[in-house]
């Protein structure tokens, strides 16, 4: 075992990922079930913050971010992996925002059927 790993470590991670894990299903629930008054853009954010709290458990408690000898250097490489996941999630958000927009205004739902039937064909 790693010696900055302990038993009580890996409960107090493992039981902090089960509450943020649990929160996160009662929030989808109570809004699927429409008992709770948040907009789906507030129900979203909070899973996002959830997911953001659930993603730093994980790194502190099971992946031990900042207890090795150099964290500065594995943390500089965390960094960089977050930013270009960040560029290729944004990116595909930007491209599939694009082609609903320019699908969507430029034909209507009958020109688009004609479209997809002649393409059909072919």
């Amino acid at each position: 075992m790693n010696k900055h790993a302990s038993i009580h470590t890996y409960i107090a991670g493992f039981t902090l990922s089960l509450i943020l894990t649990m929160v996160a299903y009662m929030f989808v629930q109570s809004h699927h079930g429409e008992h709770i008054a948040m907009s789906n853009y507030a129900v979203v954010f909070t899973i996002a913050g959830l997911a953001i709290a659930q993603l730093i458990v994980q790194l502190f408690f099971f992946m031990h971010l900042g207890k090795e000898s150099r964290p500065y250097w594995n943390l500089s490489v965390f960094v960089f992996a977050i930013g270009i996941v960040g560029i290729v999630v944004g990116g595909s958000l930007w491209i599939m925002s694009n082609l609903d927009y320019n699908m969507s205004h430029k034909m209507n739902q009958h020109q688009m059927n004609e479209y997809l039937n002649d393409q059909d064909s072919l």
